[in-house]
């Protein structure tokens, strides 16, 4: 007998996908942007308009050749409430667009950045896949009293005041200590995100969490078994009269950059930098696998655009 041993992980096959320079988000929608009607979505584009603009113009000055290959998606909350059809919402909000001269590359739904039916595996639930890759930051000096994040459902930028507890005969009070931030400077600015929730069996994820998981998807830096979770589809028919119905990430224009890229833009309401704020702190904790790593790096190399190292700084935004 003959026997060949080899390891696991030499055999792994990790899918790359194209990318885009720079992935620009246009804005969300939820439920109240929705009862607020199409003037809302219009004021939205007519204050993103600008910033496109200028990024595209950063970018060609940016890449060498001037060839900067720029998307711009737009993201359905259909995961917290279920509203209106598919075939009334989008085209309102691509005629809200085009008002102002957008092109929406890309339709997204956020209920896929927590699970997806894949075709060939059945349900992949993405914010678990993010989940395993969280790696908690203990501050200093951790003695093991808290639970890791896996078991809370918490994740922080530091370390938390400490409990107070009943003092026993004689005891000596524990004077009030407050949270340091690990990699503060100066003073802290301590940051403690819930991640999910869960009543009985179900469970149900935070927006900062499902949002890591969209900076994640529109990085090109997950993976499910392997594979590019989420590729883009062009829509076959009409718009369907039901969200299941739609794909997860729909490719609107055909002649659309990549939808993932190195770098990624968002152009939001203010109301959104509490989210977003947790969302830096959760992507500072997620271990990406070193082989995608490795792929988005040498592709940006052979294209001569530095990135920068830490995930996070990848990750940009404007708040009109």
């Amino acid at each position: 007998m003959h026997a060949t041993f080899g390891e696991v992980a030499a055999e792994r096959r990790i899918a790359s996908v194209p990318l885009s320079h720079v992935s620009v988000e246009l804005g969300h929608l939820y439920m109240e942007d929705f009862e607020a009607g199409p003037a809302r979505l219009r004021e939205q584009f007519r204050r993103v308009a600008p910033w496109l603009a200028t990024i595209r113009s950063v970018w060609r000055e940016r890449v060498p050749g001037g060839r900067a290959r720029v998307s711009t998606c737009f993201l359905v909350d259909d995961y917290f409430s279920r509203f209106s059809t598919p075939a009334e919402l989008v085209p309102m909000i691509l005629e809200a667009a085009a008002e102002h001269d957008l092109t929406i590359d890309y339709l997204a739904r956020e209920s896929a950045c927590a699970q997806f039916e894949d075709g060939r595996s059945g349900a992949v639930e993405l914010a678990r896949l993010v989940e395993d890759r969280l790696v908690d930051d203990p501050p200093p000096e951790t003695d093991g009293s808290r639970p890791p994040v896996k078991e809370t459902g918490w994740l922080c930028n530091g370390s938390r005041s400490p409990l107070t507890t009943p003092l026993q005969a004689m005891g000596k009070a524990r004077p009030w200590e407050p949270p340091t931030q690990n990699a503060k400077r100066g003073h802290s600015i301590f940051v403690d995100v819930e991640l999910w929730d869960e009543r009985g069996a179900r469970r149900t994820w935070s927006c900062p969490f499902l949002a890591a998981v969209w900076q994640l998807l529109r990085l090109g830096l997950l993976r499910a078994e392997g594979r590019v979770p989420l590729p883009p589809v062009p829509l076959e028919g009409d718009w369907p009269g039901d969200w299941d119905r739609l794909p997860a990430v729909v490719r609107i224009n055909p002649q659309a950059a990549p939808f993932s890229a190195y770098t990624t833009l968002s152009v939001l309401s203010p109301r959104f930098l509490p989210v977003e704020l947790a969302v830096r702190t959760i992507l500072g904790q997620v271990a990406v696998d070193d082989e995608v790593l490795r792929q988005v790096a040498a592709r940006s190399e052979s294209e001569r655009v530095r990135l920068e190292e830490e995930l996070v700084d990848r990750v940009s935004y404007v708040f009109t």
